[in-house]
């Protein structure tokens, strides 16, 4: 039996660089966006990171988490950034080969509104079907919000972000 082997080289000083910096960029793009209610640059970041860094885009999306965490303590919010941003690049490393500005569009809007809906199992463990569904219910007009951000960012700027990440990470290009 052989064990399974990963043909990239293991991560050198220059990933760990770039990672730290990308998962900066993270935290540094939602804060400048922060005036906008739900408007946010990390879905379409997440979505452009797992589709050219694939898997390795969790340690990016993982500092991130870690300096929110840093900045604005837990809560019961902090329990839903453990998942939601690596169902998303686990969403767009599945469909990493997809060509359509308008396909990157549509994952993410959808994403952005279901984020609430993401969140609220995290809501319902800590307080039951009825607060996680108030808690949800209430937040609609925020995903809607989230869902035009995401979908009009990811339209434009996701091909032209993809290429640049490609160069600066090495990797092919699409």
């Amino acid at each position: 039996m052989t064990a399974f082997k990963d043909k990239r080289p293991a991560m050198g000083a220059r990933d760990l660089v770039l990672y730290g910096l990308l998962g900066a960029v993270l935290l540094v793009s939602k804060l400048a966006l922060a005036f906008l209610p739900n408007i946010e640059p990390v879905s379409l970041l997440v979505m452009v990171y797992a589709s050219v860094l694939g898997w390795r885009a969790l340690c990016p999306v993982y500092v991130y988490v870690f300096l929110e965490y840093l900045i604005w303590g837990f809560g019961l919010w902090s329990a839903c950034y453990l998942y939601v941003w690596a169902l998303l690049a686990l969403l767009a490393i599945l469909l990493r080969r997809m060509e359509s500005p308008v396909g990157w569009a549509v994952l993410g809007g959808t994403f952005g509104l279901c984020f609430g809906a993401l969140c609220a199992p995290t809501y319902w463990i800590s307080g039951g079907w009825q607060f996680a569904l108030s808690w949800w219910f209430q937040g609609i007009p925020f995903d809607l919000l989230h869902c035009g951000g995401n979908f009009v960012m990811a339209l434009v700027l996701f091909h032209p972000l993809r290429r640049v990440l490609a160069r600066l990470a090495g990797a092919p290009g699409p």
